[in-house]
């Protein structure tokens, strides 16, 4: 027998008289005519071929048919309910799995020091970061949301720009003791810089960009360690290997325990806007509203 969606309603309809003991109680609450009421049971006994309702003027009761039946879904009506009980939670209520697609320097930078808070904060969570260098298919590849450093892709994807942060020229106080410290951008081409190549394309980055009221100076920097991900690019600087350029929002912690020394601080680094990116506009859940927040948090101040 092919599957009915009626048939669900329609015992619901039987539910209802069996609660309120009568048609004209489960009318009234199912914001049916008793008439309605009536027409639903008619189609579930027809459909099913057995009498299950004993009905008078006076009372209503199920026959030894429709008992038998009611027991055995009464327990699937049960589970249904709660299946939009608590589906209809996670509109507000943080818990399950949620799994975020990021790039290395948000989850090395930002998140890794923080995400301990977060997970206090919702312990029903169960937080899975990827770090992938390409986005890709969120939907495809289950993932709940995206957190992403520049343009956002043109797609269906919701973008919510989270904020503007700029790139620093930054180094360590060992490397600076040891090669001093440029005062124009263009002396950089003079020291020892840490390149780094795009993971995607190949590409070495080796033109830097600065910009000081109107003028735009860009500078060929030199270096001989060349890295590709933001954890390397990092860990080299601090230990004095050459300076580096690092988006501001990842190492304000860093400048201010002086583990970094910003440079050129009178001369503006490229801007790179970050997004939080997930599949739906309507009624994103609770989990990924939360994590959005919280990410706000780590970076309004950047």
């Amino acid at each position: 027998m092919a599957f009915d969606s009626r048939v669900v309603s329609n015992v619901g309809v039987l539910a209802a008289i069996i609660e309120g003991g009568s048609f004209s109680r489960a009318a009234e609450a199912l914001g049916l005519s008793p008439s309605g009421v009536s027409r639903a049971v008619a189609r579930l006994e027809s459909r099913i071929g057995v009498r299950l309702l004993d009905r008078n003027t006076r009372s209503v009761g199920l026959t030894d048919e429709g008992r038998r039946f009611f027991e055995h879904v009464a327990p699937l009506l049960d589970g249904i309910e709660n299946a939009v009980i608590q589906t209809a939670g996670a509109a507000e209520t943080v818990r399950g799995r949620l799994r975020v697609n990021v790039d290395a320097y948000f989850s090395r930078m930002m998140l890794a020091p923080h995400v301990t808070r977060f997970m206090a904060m919702h312990p029903d969570i169960s937080l899975e970061l990827v770090v992938k260098d390409q986005l890709g298919d969120l939907v495809g590849e289950g993932f709940d949301l995206a957190m992403r450093f520049g343009a956002p892709p043109d797609s269906s994807l919701v973008a919510r720009k989270l904020l503007d942060t700029h790139t620093m020229t930054v180094a360590a106080p060992a490397y600076l003791k040891k090669h001093g410290k440029p005062k124009h951008p263009e002396e950089l081409a003079r020291h020892e810089c840490i390149l780094v190549r795009n993971s995607l394309n190949g590409q070495l980055l080796q033109s830097w960009r600065y910009q000081r009221q109107r003028k735009t100076v860009a500078v060929d920097v030199q270096g001989r360690l060349v890295v590709n991900e933001a954890g390397t690019l990092l860990g080299a600087c601090l230990a004095g290997s050459g300076i580096a350029r690092m988006k501001a929002i990842g190492v304000r912690d860093l400048l201010a325990s002086g583990a970094l020394i910003a440079l050129l601080d009178d001369w503006q680094g490229e801007r790179f806007p970050l997004y939080a990116l997930y599949p739906s506009r309507h009624l994103p859940a609770a989990k990924v509203r939360a994590f959005i927040d919280f990410a706000l948090g780590l970076v309004k101040v950047g």
